[in-house]
């Protein structure tokens, strides 16, 4: 499917970042999140991410990030148009509070395939997301391992700023793990 195709019939915005675009989830993206979200190292990066990645856990994401109406809007990061790979990572936006307090906030996250690392491609996510804002955020949140200062450096780069530590379970790692919590004021 052309990005003008998809930008046509997708309730989630096209977001130009430069050297790649962040589009919505296809169908066929499936073998590359198990490719990438199946190595190690992206899986002890992220909170949900299991390693080893079950047998069906891709097309079940890919599932997920195309149901409609969500909780959290999923892009991918494809790098078609500069002569990159079509999956270089994810990024989404998960709403909070939405039926409780309705305070226009979410959680950012993302990660990057290892073969990408390294090329500014998070930087240039993280800050076309906060840009197009395309949930009308006035706040988002973001929350990074301590063991991974390359990311707490790119939300830092985006206009986040340190709120405090905390913890959390990593899925991957099967442990809780030290984490930065970081915040961003929109508008």
């Amino acid at each position: 499917m052309t990005l003008d195709a998809v930008a046509a019939t997708s309730p989630q915005p096209l977001i130009d970042a430069g050297k790649f675009v962040l589009r919505p989830v296809h169908k066929s993206d499936a073998g590359l999140f198990a490719l990438y979200a199946g190595d190690r190292r992206v899986a002890e990066a992220t909170h949900s991410i299991p390693h080893p990645l079950p047998p069906g856990a891709a097309d079940a994401f890919v599932s997920r990030a195309m149901k409609r109406p969500v909780d959290e809007d999923i892009w991918v990061m494809d790098g078609t148009r500069s002569g990159l790979a079509e999956v270089l990572g994810v990024i989404s936006l998960k709403r909070m509070d939405v039926a409780k307090y309705n305070r226009d906030q979410s959680e950012i996250g993302y990660w990057v395939a290892p073969a990408f690392w390294n090329l500014g491609i998070a930087s240039a996510a993280v800050q076309a997301m906060v840009a197009a804002n395309p949930q009308a955020n006035r706040t988002m949140f973001a929350e990074v391992f301590q063991d991974n200062p390359g990311s707490a450096r790119v939300l830092t780069n985006a206009g986040f700023q340190y709120l405090g530590d905390a913890e959390t379970f990593c899925v991957a790692r099967k442990a809780r793990v030290p984490t930065w919590t970081y915040i961003r004021k929109l508008g």
